[in-house]
């Protein structure tokens, strides 16, 4: 799931978010889950109301895990913090960016307060570095 802005991916500040657009990471997101026999659903929206709505799709869906980089409602959303609570699954928090060396009012991350775990400043191997925890997570159960 991926939060605002990030559908400008590779125009946006390219200095800190790197020069891939969003539909080339999930591309490289797709095919490292298709090594690992996953299946993925890549979501993108500006409207905190349709990142909530994508939230109790997987909730109704009994969906496993969540890799969510809400992008700017990291720090401003409690909607959609509420909405990932009620997942039962694993959800891993994604930045692109270290988000903790950045402006002040980034260093506040509502979701973390219900994520397994924290992803930030790889650029687009934050997603794939949440990819490989899912893998080996399920594999340790099995």
């Amino acid at each position: 799931i991926n939060g605002p802005n990030l559908n400008k991916l590779g125009i946006r500040e390219p200095d800190k978010y790197g020069t891939l657009k969003l539909q080339e990471i999930e591309n490289i997101c797709k095919k490292k889950c298709e090594e690992y026999y996953f299946n993925c659903t890549f979501f993108q929206s500006n409207i905190e109301g349709e990142i909530v709505n994508i939230i109790h799709d997987a909730i109704d869906e009994e969906i496993n895990a969540i890799i969510i980089n809400a992008a700017a409602y990291t720090h401003t959303s409690i909607a959609i913090l509420d909405a990932l609570k009620m997942f039962k699954g694993i959800i891993i928090e994604i930045h692109i960016t270290n988000i903790h060396s950045r402006e002040e009012f980034r260093h506040h991350s509502f979701i973390s307060k219900v994520a397994q775990g924290i992803i930030a400043g790889f650029g687009e191997e934050s997603y794939l570095m949440a990819i490989d925890y899912l893998y080996k997570s399920i594999n340790k159960k099995a």
